[in-house]
């Protein structure tokens, strides 16, 4: 019996095919994507406070992050920060000029690269959306510290994760802060911003505000107001003319604060008047008095009807054109609606029914109270997984401090033994001085962000318990917020179906969400979206551990 032999393809036949393929490539769907292309990258360095700025903080950062460059073959394009810099908001003049720069950059930027992920941002939800933003260009956040590869749904995972941590960690330092600042308050004395016809001076060691010659000026408007019956338009014209240039709005609001009388109010009191120990601008019967007028004439702001009413104004988008959709109101019935910009589209919907869906789609994202504590046990331990290199970086850490540690006992035994110098002396003791610094100040960041998943845990089912709630009862900055945070590219209203799917959510509330039904024996996915489970995994590309469950 013979064998079959195998005939091997001929390579013309090979070749046909494939010109075949060519020709039918126009009809094929998205372009190709290149993960992680390019190497060319940026540095941004920051410290939150003058006093870190004169340290060795900003060299230490700079020089890492150029070491890492090297390291991974990374090309710099440019350097920013270099300063001090608050990261608990997003309003940062070298944070923006970086990401303008990199948005008008002729040369293709691929990484930002930082010591550790809160010297990018430590404002938690907007932190995860510029991420996310960045993300969508192609370009990636890379930390020296704490590294994760952003373009994989691990790594995205666990920067959000160390995200959250970092505006966790901020807002315990602020409730420290703030707590003191009460206590400051309650004591009568004034410890935010010089108000304007105020010095801040220190008489014995004690700081005191007393009224300088702004505050003279300040204190005749007070009087034209009551004796002359100026009104605020005429009080600040006079003091144009005597060389205190100041606006309207801020007449008024003079006026109205109660510090120029001798009195604090601060929202730290909570309702609550103090009598001061800074020097008095007026007499309480004048400041009432100028109050007393000004009621008369009040004229307040009050919140527009677009916020109360339209909060998903740009954030959902119209399914056919892909344009954020505006608002309008029908002044006779005192109804608002949702449109579409584009010219002839015709998408329109009631803003009360769209508000509604929205509502709907947090209601399938929220944590059922019943799982809580059981999701806080996943998520720590999800956590843990994926930090547990942390522990061996503490080791070698803690090993490297006793080292050295053994290095400055040494120094000191040659020098009382007269073996080096006084000066070679005091030399390597600052540098060995200097690292111990540099260990402790790593040691703390690697065990502070090891040793407490829990408390990340509680932060993060405290939001997902409450998310519905959270929007209901936030103003229209804090409801876009949360919403770019949930869904970074937005919401799509298809006007035959309703809200329709997205491509990108959070991937953590995705997570719990994904995790939550597979505790309830639930396939549904999201169906304020229409989306099933599978659909909902493959969205996200991100498969949580099973946990044996």
């Amino acid at each position: 019996m013979k064998e079959n032999k195998i005939k091997k393809p001929d390579s013309k036949m090979i070749q046909d095919e494939l010109s075949e393929m060519q020709v039918f490539e126009q009809f094929a769907k998205g372009s190709k994507k290149t993960k992680g292309a390019g190497n060319n990258c940026v540095i941004y360095t920051r410290v939150s406070g003058k006093e870190q700025e004169e340290g060795y903080s900003l060299d230490t950062q700079k020089r890492e992050c150029e070491e890492f460059a090297e390291k991974n073959g990374l090309n710099i394009l440019g350097y920013f920060g270099g300063t001090y810099e608050s990261a608990k908001n997003d309003e940062r003049k070298e944070f923006n000029k970086m990401l303008q720069s990199i948005k008008r950059s002729k040369q293709k930027v691929s990484y930002i690269i930082v010591y550790m992920l809160d010297r990018f941002s430590r404002s938690g939800a907007n932190a995860i959306y510029i991420k996310e933003q960045l993300k969508q260009q192609g370009i990636y956040i890379q930390s020296v510290r704490q590294p994760a590869d952003g373009s994989t749904s691990s790594g995205d995972f666990q920067q959000n994760i160390q995200m959250i941590f970092s505006h966790y960690d901020n807002q315990l330092r602020r409730e420290r802060c703030m707590a003191g600042t009460r206590e400051a308050l309650m004591r009568g004395i004034w410890c935010a911003h010089t108000p304007i016809g105020y010095d801040k001076i220190i008489v014995n060691g004690e700081t005191k505000l007393v009224v300088n010659n702004e505050g003279k000026l300040l204190r005749k408007a007070f009087y034209w107001k009551v004796n002359d019956n100026l009104n605020s338009e005429q009080c600040v014209a006079k003091l144009a003319n005597m060389g205190l240039k100041i606006s309207h709005q801020r007449m008024s609001t003079i006026f109205r604060n109660p510090f120029y009388c001798g009195l604090i109010s601060h929202n730290l009191l909570e309702g609550q008047l103090v009598e001061g120990k800074h020097e008095k601008l007026i007499s309480k019967e004048i400041f009432l008095a100028v109050n007393e007028i000004q009621n008369k004439n009040s004229f307040g702001y009050k919140q527009t009807p677009e916020q109360i009413n339209i909060p998903l104004k740009v954030f959902v988008k119209c399914d056919k054109c892909g344009v954020g959709l505006t608002g309008y109101v029908v002044k006779k019935k005192e109804l608002w609606y949702y449109k579409c910009r584009t010219k002839g589209c015709c998408v329109n919907k009631a803003s009360e029914t769209l508000n509604r869906q929205f509502e709907n789609v947090l209601t399938d994202f929220v944590l059922d109270p019943e799982n809580l504590n059981l999701m806080q046990e996943l998520l720590i331990t999800e956590f843990n997984e994926r930090t547990r290199d942390n522990e061996e970086a503490v080791i070698l850490l803690k090993e490297q401090y006793q080292e050295i540690k053994r290095k400055l006992e040494r120094l000191e035994e040659r020098f009382m033994e007269e073996e080096i110098t006084k000066e070679l002396y005091i030399k390597y003791v600052e540098k060995h001085k200097e690292e111990q610094v540099k260990i402790q100040r790593d040691l703390q960041d690697v065990e502070l962000s090891a040793s407490n998943p829990e408390d990340c845990a509680q932060l993060i089912t405290s939001y997902a318990k409450d998310l519905r709630q959270m929007w209901l009862s936030a103003d229209y900055m804090q409801r876009q917020k949360l919403q770019n945070y949930l869904f970074p590219q937005g919401l799509r209203y298809c006007k035959e179906k309703g809200l329709v799917r997205t491509e990108e959510y959070n991937s953590v509330f995705l997570w719990i969400a994904h995790k939550q039904r597979e505790l309830g024996q639930k396939k549904c996915g999201i169906p304020s979206l229409n989306l099933d489970d599978a659909a909902l995994v493959a969205g996200d590309g991100f498969e949580p551990t099973t946990f044996g469950l």
